[in-house]
């Protein structure tokens, strides 16, 4: 008869080897000295849409548990106003304009726009590619659908998703132009593997996939990248969540997201990589708004998408490290999408080219409360015209455009001199203190004009069409 102490030194000796390999990769993580880095990113989510930025009805426990956790940045920017540009400056920490990722032609790019990503510009993933990280994009990417623009020729090891709007296409959209495009595909690799999806799966199939992709490469330090679908129109949610939110089909689609970010905080926690991953979660733009309760909620911010104004340009963003990022914090100094790239790079341990002109800034000293703030400033782009400067809490508008995707009732207004609010005091940009500050004019124009001489722009990319 085997004795009690001697079964129990047996029954653990034999589980040795299994516990040793469910926390290994949480411990070479630790030892290689390189985080894990995952980005979540909505589309045309408002500053007002989730519970943890005010809203009343839309119920978000893993998004308000993000924040709680982690740190909530209450004055995060975009660069640009919608989903092409955004997305470059995200990807490169570059201004749009600086990599043709803009026009004032056409927004964004379609199906049959035969331009892309360039291959010079240096994106997040590549960085992180040469560091010996696991990389992958899933979902949106819409930055070239053309093979030699896929996310796979720009860094990422695998890629699953739409590589568009999930508009573009004569099933999703009765505007004429979209009648001349093809279905939606759904892609893996640089493969089709679908056309037209069901759009009610996309998140989840997303999520899937990236808990996939991490569970498979957990022994090394990973990148995953999740461009979500929506809530863009049209809105699709699953069964498990359709008819769930008080705020309707809008809330249904936002409650599934969150559902996501929460799958995504579990596994991490489940499998120890928690206190060894940053994650980040914010928006390519604002609210469209002129979809009405198909759009989202700038919340106290004027105007949504499309625009220059807060309510285009100022999104819900959350970073969240247990352990470094102090939980239950708030920055309310700027930062921006532009500032990730640099940031995942110095967390990388990655050295830039010499002579590689970036827009973006570490935000680790800011995210673990070691510096009040390193972004001086923003400058606001629709297409390739500077609209706004925002510096302190100044903010210089020399453009307006309002209801922007309402051709017949396009407002959009030359400021001479520019119009002038203090976002800090007067964050619905109600009260322009143009005549009482003319310093000010003149020391935001006087950065403008620094700014646009540091601008080498190539010829826009979002132009050209396929067969012309």
């Amino acid at each position: 008869m085997i004795s009690k102490n001697f079964s129990s030194f047996y029954f653990a000796f034999f589980l040795l080897p299994f516990l040793f390999q469910s926390i290994h990769g949480a411990t070479q993580n630790k030892i290689n000295g390189a985080p894990n880095i995952v980005i979540l990113f909505a589309d045309d989510l408002g500053y007002g849409d989730l519970g943890a930025f005010g809203h009343p009805t839309i119920h978000t426990p893993n998004l308000d548990r993000m924040a709680a956790e982690g740190m909530k940045l209450t004055q995060f920017y975009v660069p640009a106003t919608v989903c092409t540009p955004s997305r470059a400056a995200l990807v490169t920490g570059r201004y749009p304009v600086r990599s043709g990722m803009c026009s004032d032609q056409r927004a964004v790019l379609f199906p049959d726009s035969e331009g892309g990503l360039p291959a010079s510009e240096l994106t997040i993933a590549e960085i992180l590619k040469e560091q010996g990280y696991a990389t992958a994009c899933l979902g949106k990417w819409h930055l070239g659908h053309l093979p030699p623009y896929l996310p796979t020729r720009h860094g990422f090891d695998y890629y699953f998703g739409i590589p568009y709007s999930n508009d573009m296409s004569p099933r999703q959209n009765d505007w004429e132009g979209a009648q001349k495009f093809p279905e939606i595909p759904l892609m893996e690799g640089e493969k089709v593997i679908d056309n037209e999806p069901d759009q009610g799966l996309l998140t989840r199939r997303y999520t899937e996939k990236a808990i996939g992709f991490m569970r498979e490469n957990q022994d090394q330090p990973f990148f995953v990248y999740l461009p979500y679908t929506f809530p863009h129109v049209p809105l699709y949610a699953s069964p498990e969540f359709k008819g769930a939110s008080r705020r309707g089909l809008y809330g249904d689609v936002v409650e599934e997201i969150d559902w996501s970010v929460g799958e995504i905080m579990n596994f991490l926690k489940t499998n120890g990589l928690a206190e060894n991953t940053l994650v980040l979660f914010t928006s390519d733009n604002g609210p469209w708004l002129v979809m009405q309760n198909r759009g989202g909620s700038a919340g106290l911010f004027h105007e949504g998408k499309g625009t220059a104004w807060e309510g285009g340009v100022r999104e819900p963003a959350l970073a969240w490290w247990p352990g470094v990022i102090p939980a239950g914090s708030v920055s309310m100094a700027l930062a921006s999408t532009l500032d990730f790239l640099p940031t995942a790079a110095a967390l990388a341990g990655a050295e830039l080219p010499k002579g590689h002109v970036l827009d973006g800034y570490n935000l680790m000293p800011q995210l673990k409360q070691e510096k009040e703030s390193v972004r001086e400033a923003m400058f606001i782009y629709l297409g390739q015209t500077l609209y706004a400067v925002r510096k302190g809490p100044w903010k210089m508008h020399f453009v307006t455009m309002s209801k922007r995707y309402q051709p017949d009732k396009r407002v959009v207004k030359t400021h001479d001199p520019p119009l002038l609010f203090n976002v800090e005091e007067d964050p619905g940009e109600q009260h322009n203190l143009a005549e009482e500050h003319p310093d000010i004019i003149t020391e935001l124009t006087r950065l403008a004009e620094q700014h646009l001489n540091s601008i080498d722009a190539p010829p826009t990319l979002l132009n050209a069409r396929i067969g012309e």
